[in-house]
């Protein structure tokens, strides 16, 4: 289902002058929400998450892809966002990142360092304290960039 979204949103998104950074339909107490993340280069405005809201109901409604009621969401994924598609891992090479782990790796699941490879699913972290941890994206609960030190990063990114 959220597969069916993502392909409606995309080209949407598109039109104008955004990019879909994720999808995802989440049950909250009794709600549902549908959630969309959209970016684009210099930020997502308020005025750019209301365009992209009011183009999605209608073909939302259309093609009826949740059978749920739910509320739609429409935001930018953050300074903190969310690392999700490949495309993410290789766009932020080299910038600071959180990673949590499933499970345990060395009796710890939370992990920062910076992102130093990404390849066919697996990511390679240099930790804070040298080691490099290398973990598939399957067995994270998540990967994010680190809000903390995210603007050092893009100083030296902008150059």
């Amino acid at each position: 289902m959220v597969s069916r979204v993502q392909a409606l949103c995309a080209p949407i998104a598109a039109d104008l002058g955004l990019s879909l950074w994720d999808v995802r339909f989440v049950k909250e107490g009794t709600q549902h929400y549908l959630r969309v993340f959209i970016d684009k280069d210099g930020g997502v405005s308020m005025d750019d998450c209301v365009a992209m809201s009011r183009a999605l109901q209608e073909p939302l409604d259309q093609e009826d892809p949740i059978k749920e009621a739910y509320t739609l969401e429409v935001s930018s994924p953050g300074i903190e966002r969310e690392l999700v598609q490949d495309s993410h891992f290789l766009q932020y090479i080299g910038a600071p990142v959180l990673v949590r782990t499933i499970r345990p790796i060395d009796g710890a699941r939370d992990f920062s360092g910076t992102l130093e490879q990404y390849n066919n699913g697996e990511i390679t972290v240099r930790l804070t304290s040298g080691k490099a941890l290398c973990v598939q994206k399957k067995d994270t609960a998540f990967v994010k960039l680190d809000d903390f030190n995210i603007a050092d990063f893009e100083q030296d990114f902008q150059g």
